[in-house]
Formats: C-alpha cells, structure tokens, sequence
C-alpha cells in the first residue's frame, strides 16, 4: 500500500491525524483560572507564590512594609502603583509539571471594576481565596454568584491559617450557609495562630509540617510526612511544635482526631463530577504569605479542575478540540504602553490553533481580519505569539478600535459566542468637562474607557452625548477614569456622585420611560445599544417597580441586543 493509500484508510478507520491529537493534546494540558477574594484576604501574594512554583518569577514581590514597598508582578497603571492595588485584570501564563497555566489575575481591592466580572465569562474555574480569620466577606459573595451563574468549579483556599484564625468547622459552616455551596476539605490544620502545626492531607495521609518561610530559607523546607493513618502513633510527637510539648500535642492530636471524624459522618465526599459543575467546593487550608500549603494546592488543583471546556454559540456547543479556531473578546486596555497610546484586546482561544499572521472572521462586523501582532503580557513585558491553543489568552494590538468586549473571531464562516455580560454598576456619578473645547476628546476618551469595563455610559432621553451619566461596579472607577483622562487624553472633568444606588435593564411591554423620569426616586436613560435603564435611589424604590410593573422584567446583567 502507498503512502496516499495509506493515509485515505487511515482516515476512513477514524484515525486522527497528527494536528488532531497535537490539539487534544495542548488542550488536556492547559488549565485557565481566575482567583477572586474580598481585599487583603492575600491575593496577591497567592498568586505569586503560584508564579514562583511556575519559574515566572524569582523574587515574590508581596507588599511588605511601605518603608520597603515593591509594586506587584502584575501591576503596571500608575495610579495602582501609587496604591499599592491591582486596579486593572492581567494576565499571569506560566508551566509547571508539564501543565500550561494560565491565571487570570482579577482586582482585589474594594472598589473592583466591572472589568473583574468579565474576567471570571473567560476562566474555566476559578479560586476563592478566603481568610480564614474573617471568613467568607462581602466582595468574595458578589464574584461567587458571578461563578455560580456560569456554574464554573470552584476550589477553596483557606489562608491564614498561623494568624487568629476562626474554627475550620465554622468556616465550612459559613460557605454552605452563606454562599449555599457544599464543600469537601481536601485537607485539615492541626491547631490554630500561635498553635498551628500544619495541616494533614486527607487523600495521601501525610502531614505537611508549618515553618514560616524565613525558617524554610534558612533550615530548608521540611518534608511531609507520610503517617498510616490518624491513629498511628507516629502521628502524637510530631505536633509537639518548637518545645516538643508532649502534652499539647495530644491535645491537638485529639482534637484533630474528633474534627476528621465529625468530618467523616457529616461531610460531603469527593465527587469530581460535582466539583466540575458547580455544586462542590474542595478546601485547601495553607497560609500564602509563608509559602506554605501552596505547592500541594498547586498540585492537587492541576489534577481535579478541567482543561478547557465546550462554550455556547449560535451554532450550539463547540468544543475545545475542533480543528476550526475560534475565540471572543472579553477585555480592551487602552494605553498600557502611554509612549505609544496603544489599545490591546484580549482574546480567550476557544477551539482550534491559533496561529501568528492568520486570517479569521470579524463576526460582528462580518468581515477578515488579519492577527498580525499577537502579544503575551506578562506586567509591562510584552511577547510575540507565534501559536497559542484553546485556554490561552492573546493580546491583540487593535489599532483600528474595531474589536468590541464580546466580539468572536473565528477561521471560516461567521458564528458567534454568548455575549459577555455587562453587569449593573451600584455607583453614580454625572461628569461636566471643565475645558467645552475638548468635548470631541472627551467623548473618545469615554468610549475607550467603556469598552474596557472602567464605567458605564448612559445617555438621557433626548441629549444624545450631552452630559451623560456615569455608572461603576466599584466606586474607586471614578477615580480611575478621571485620572486617565487628565493622563491619557489631556481631558480635565468633574466628577460628581449621584444618589442613586441601583441600575436595572427593562425588558417586556408596558414601559412608561416619563414616569419613571417624574419619579421622585429612580431615573430612566438609555445605554449605549439604545436600551432602557432605570437607575433607583432605594431598595423600596426598585421593589415597588418589580411589584407593580408585573408586564416588566428588571435585569441585572445587560438583555442580548437584537439583531
């Protein structure tokens, strides 16, 4: 048989080509996750510990004293570095054990941006960093609905664990009540604070010994210890801590004892199905801060989270896998680089191989675009790409500004993915420009500044872009936006905070847009599609609208523009 013989019988078997399983390859091998947290609960430092394991990074460059203040790995907007906060979402790509990981580096601070949610519509799993002295805290409970509403999985780290911390049970307590999710801890501290041991590891039966990292530096990081089981009586003196108390390590070994058992009979069990789909959460306990836990985490989270998985289209479900590349818009950065006022739009690959110089379809736009300058971003670095694969992200230099959030590309004829949502800002605020010359800068610098997730911008009824109103998911947005359009666009505005505390799009018939505009409490615009928006003063204000426009739906996440 001939070699062309050969191939046509080996593709009539169903046999798979070498890209075909080049492509199921790299995708069984990439993992893509965001990590989301209320601020100072340690992520940042998390995620550099992560890097470090990776080889990204050589010097972690945690916030310490302001006496000797490092700006982070991922930071690079002035006003962040001011601030010592991550303002903006980055993207963190590294290897480890042969995985390509890449972390979808999301805001921590208070004042997050909407930026934050749309980061979470490109992640396949996310992390929730929780500290463990303060349990589960306001901003962890906004992006954990975010997850639950694309019902990505979830894995916990409980952080802090050689502070005050508060009793693991009533943490675990805290996630089903508060957040209405199931957990399974994958592993247990042994003591708390000042009498914290380290944890036991529940699946290989070993106890991973606590040392601050300093001790580690200095004596070398202990190795785990592998123990037959909770009863065996090697496991007592090694809880005895620095002064080998005999009698507090009984305590704390009894203790442990209890808790496992309890845990046991009441606990949920492993159930990687569930973890996948949402319902289950795995709980690591570590502290970031010295390193420890981490590396187990890293391992463990590798093996159960999924590699890149199948998402909506009109065309119904792709998966990662088909041979035809495809892949959407879910974040624009306007002027990383200030020398060159460049704008960067990031694309999640979704299927296929993408290539340097390849040609694909603008779906909105119904048009070929060649990707001639694909970028990794790694702080101010920048990398040419030349090929990437389902769950990487690509920085793609839109000198044009055709590229919208949202906007599929893909090789061949035009489909499209779900739209990424946009989500209802809770702060106000109208903005008057102080120099009426400079309103043709002002309203590009708003544009931009939009389409990247800093703010919303409604239009009132009638005014087209004359004095818009301003919406943000965090209130620190303002602040971001005046000062890059002082920075960026030469443009010098005041801000000024309205009173209102809610946004809700309007679906349905029956809309009375005027009265709700004669309302004492609420306010109706339109966004930038054109579609309704009623902004609320109060709860009350919102509840009676739900209650007696019965014909009307109010939404938090933008409705799909019609076509």
């Amino acid at each position: 048989m001939n070699a062309q013989n050969a191939e046509s019988s080996g593709q009539s078997a169903g046999l798979e080509t070498g890209p075909e399983l080049e492509l199921k390859k790299e995708v069984k091998r990439r993992r893509t996750f965001a990590i989301i947290s209320h601020p100072d609960a340690g992520k940042t430092t998390l995620t550099e510990k992560l890097l470090l394991y990776g080889g990204a990074i050589h010097l972690a460059g945690a916030v310490r004293a302001k006496a000797n203040q490092r700006h982070t790995t991922s930071d690079w907007m002035e006003i962040e570095k001011q601030r010592g906060i991550s303002v903006s979402s980055s993207v963190l790509q590294f290897e480890y054990n042969g995985f390509q990981i890449n972390l979808l580096d999301t805001p921590g601070h208070k004042d997050f941006s909407e930026d934050t949610y749309r980061t979470l519509t490109a992640a396949d799993a996310a992390v929730m960093l929780i500290d463990a002295g303060k349990g589960v805290e306001a901003q962890t409970r906004k992006l954990f609905e975010v997850c639950r509403m694309r019902g990505i999985p979830i894995f916990t780290f409980m952080n802090k664990l050689d502070r005050p911390s508060r009793e693991p049970l009533d943490l675990i307590d805290e996630l089903e009540k508060v957040l209405g999710i199931r957990s399974c801890p994958m592993s247990w501290p042994i003591g708390l604070g000042d009498r914290f041991r380290g944890v036991y590891d529940r699946q290989a039966n070993e106890v991973l010994f606590f040392q601050t990292e300093g001790e580690a530096n200095v004596k070398g990081r202990l190795e785990p210890k592998k123990v037959a089981g909770i009863d065996d009586p090697a496991f007592v003196p090694l809880m005895g801590g620095p002064r080998n108390d005999l009698d507090e390590a009984k305590e704390l070994h009894n203790q442990l004892k209890a808790e496992l058992e309890l845990l046991e009979y009441a606990g949920d069990p492993f159930d990687i199905e569930k973890v996948r789909a949402g319902q289950l959460t795995p709980i690591f306990f570590g502290s970031a801060m010295n390193n420890f836990g981490v590396q187990r985490f890293l391992e463990r989270f590798i093996e159960i989270a999924p590699a890149p998985v199948a998402r909506k289209t009109d065309e119904g479900m792709i998966e990662p896998a088909t041979s035809r590349f495809s892949g959407f818009i879910f974040k624009i950065q306007a002027n990383m680089d200030p020398a060159h006022r460049d704008r960067v739009a990031f694309m999640r690959v979704c299927s296929g191989k993408f290539t340097r110089n390849m040609s694909v379809k603008h779906a909105r736009l119904n048009q070929e675009m060649k990707l001639s300058k694909p970028l990794n971003f790694f702080a101010q670095e920048r990398v040419i790409v030349d090929e990437a694969w389902p769950g990487d992200i690509v920085g793609l230099l839109d000198t044009s500004g055709d590229l919208r959030i949202g906007d599929t590309l893909c090789a061949g004829k035009k489909m499209e993915y779900e739209g990424v949502p946009r989500f209802s800002p809770e702060h106000f605020a109208s903005v008057t420009i102080l120099d009426p010359m400079k309103r043709k800068q002002l309203k590009k610098g708003l544009d931009q500044l939009a389409e990247e997730g800093v703010v919303q911008v409604y239009k009132q009824r009638g005014l087209g872009d004359k004095d818009p109103i301003l919406g943000a998911v965090g209130a620190l947005q303002f602040e971001v936006l005046e000062h890059r359009l002082k920075s960026e666009y030469n443009v010098h505005v005041r801000i000024e905070r309205l009173p209102y505390i809610h946004a809700r799009w309007v679906r349905g018939t029956g809309l009375d847009a005027d009265y709700f505009e004669r309302r004492e409490d609420s306010r109706c615009l339109e966004d930038r599609d054109g579609l309704p928006v009623i902004l609320f003063k109060t709860d009350w204000g919102l509840r009676w609208a739900e209650d007696n426009y019965k014909t009307l739906e109010f939404l938090k996440t933008a409705p799909p523009k019609v076509k």
